[in-house]
């Protein structure tokens, strides 16, 4: 079986399938045919079938379904069978897990040494430092890879080489309630005053959560990132040094908790203990007037009939506006050693039909140009262009960190106290910033 193994090598892009640079080298043939020689697998094509072994790739994946009829499960069995069809002898097992473990699984795995080929998972970084993933060019065509989004691309870099392959994509717009705006005479706001305005009146009218603003541990990280940048800051500068202890995000979490916590403005429980999840169950049934929603908000409140508006995440000022952008991760592990396989797999996900399939099914935002122009162009999908339109600019999470999911998990538990009645977002932010700090260099310790 013909397989690539082409790390250290100078040459740029791979040449699975024929599609990258000859090998013409006299030199290098003849220690690939003895390198084949002794460890029995021959330079015949996948096709071929050298010595008639089958390979049985695995993948471990997220679900992103919230129920067992939107399961990922349908999309990957419908993907892999159609595969399989056109590849003889290369079999796809996936495994589906929640997305609150499904790290920890790949996790324990390649500690115990049976890495997965394939991971969708939400972090590459730490993986990619330790040498255990293939590039995105040992395993990709060059179209496949050329594909990817500029953006997406870049945030899966590591000294610009590719490890992390953009999976799903999403990125945050406001979701107000349009029933609860119409009727209190509000238009939708574009500035955090008018957002403060717009929640005083819902508040006037009884409305339970005027802007949920959840900061329980399921996603702080994603809901503070978008205030953050929307202050002109965010959680790192343009060199990627940690800066969550700026001025401007000292004085955008201070707003938050003067202007709109201590209000009264954000609900009847502590923002730390709303996660998103209840926060959008909460918009689905009427009892939220403003949301930063991700686009799987979107099904829920059209199946629970609520009539929704959305527009861009408002600044500090008209001109400030910036929102989050998010991807999860595809990463090949080194361990199984299937790259010609694992590649063709992946071409086969890449292409224009599954990632718009699923995609559609999740709600999500395409990782492709192909995909996106084709979504961009539908007669439908209204408002899922909405999100499409500020993916080019958003600002994605520093996922190219090995410190990051640490960070991260920190923000997580640890941002809402910022926010308390006794808590001071200078104090909070400090001990982020040390945190990270010492996650970055474990020589700084961690104050």
């Amino acid at each position: 079986m013909r397989r690539r193994h082409h790390e250290g090598r100078g040459e740029g892009r791979g040449d699975r399938g024929g599609r990258g640079a000859a090998r013409t080298a006299t030199a290098l043939g003849a220690v690939l045919a003895l390198a084949a020689g002794l460890t029995g697998c021959g330079s015949e094509s996948a096709d071929e079938g050298a010595g008639g072994d089958d390979v049985t790739l695995r993948l471990v994946a997220a679900d992103y379904g919230d129920s067992a009829a939107t399961s990922s499960k349908g999309y990957w069995k419908r993907t892999v069978a159609s595969f399989e069809k056109g590849h003889p002898g290369v079999d796809v097992d996936v495994e589906v897990h929640p997305w609150r473990t499904v790290d920890k699984v790949v996790a324990r795995q390649v500690a115990a040494g049976n890495a997965p080929d394939l991971a969708v998972s939400g972090t590459y970084a730490s993986y990619a430092a330790s040498g255990k993933l293939y590039r995105a060019d040992d395993l990709l065509s060059i179209g496949t890879q050329a594909d990817f989004l500029p953006s997406l691309s870049r945030a899966g870099e590591i000294h610009r080489v590719q490890y992390g392959m953009p999976f799903a994509a999403s990125t945050r717009l406001l979701f107000y309630n349009r029933d609860l705006f119409e009727e209190a005479g509000l238009t939708p706001p574009r500035t955090w005053e008018g957002l403060r305005t717009a929640a005083e009146a819902l508040k006037k009218r009884d409305v339970p959560y005027p802007y949920a603003l959840p900061l329980g541990p399921e996603e702080a990280q994603a809901e503070t990132l978008n205030w953050l940048l929307s202050g002109g800051s965010g959680y790192t500068d343009d060199l990627g040094s940690y800066t969550l202890d700026s001025p401007q995000n000292v004085a955008t979490v201070s707003w938050l908790k003067k202007e709109l916590v201590a209000k009264g403005l954000t609900g009847p429980g502590a923002p730390g203990e709303l996660d998103r999840a209840e926060a959008y169950a909460a918009f689905a049934k009427g009892r939220v007037g403003m949301v930063n929603g991700h686009p799987s908000l979107i099904r829920a409140a059209e199946r629970s009939g609520a009539r929704y508006g959305v527009v861009p995440v408002p600044g500090r000022t008209e001109g400030g506006r910036a929102t989050l952008g998010a991807t999860d991760w595809m990463i090949g592990f080194r361990q199984a050693g299937h790259p010609e396989e694992a590649g063709a797999f992946l071409d086969h996900v890449y292409s224009e039909k599954n990632v718009l399939a699923f995609t559609r099914a999740h709600d999500l935002l395409p990782v492709t140009h192909t995909a996106s122009d084709t979504l961009a162009a539908a007669p439908g999908d209204t408002t899922l262009r909405r999100f499409l339109a500020e993916l080019p600019d958003a600002r994605l999470y520093p996922s190219e960190k090995t410190s990051w999911p640490r960070v991260s998990a920190r923000i997580k538990t640890g941002l809402a106290r910022a926010v308390t009645p006794g808590g001071s977002p200078k104090s909070t932010l400090t001990r982020l910033q040390r945190h990270a700090s010492a996650s970055e260099n474990p020589q700084a310790g961690d104050g």
